[in-house]
């Protein structure tokens, strides 16, 4: 019985995921057809770097808690 759990909730985790992704592309492509072309790419491309920048912060954090604590962090 235990074995079903997480195949169900993996399955649900993905259907939802999955329509809340749909509906929110569908919601900003028709918010990119009222509105101004270059706005919305501009819009996206501070997104993006937003985005990386913050993925940075994050494992720069994670190198320093690492080192902090005396993880080995060097390539073999």
């Amino acid at each position: 019985m235990m074995d079903w759990v997480p195949i169900f909730f993996v399955t649900f985790k993905v259907l939802a995921l999955g329509t809340a992704m749909f509906f929110a592309i569908k919601w900003h492509y028709d918010q990119g057809e009222k509105g101004e072309r270059r706005a919305v790419l501009r819009t996206g491309g501070k997104m993006a770097a937003v985005f990386v920048l913050a993925l940075l912060g994050v494992g720069l954090v994670t190198f320093i808690l690492g080192r902090m604590l005396g993880l080995d962090l060097s390539f073999p």
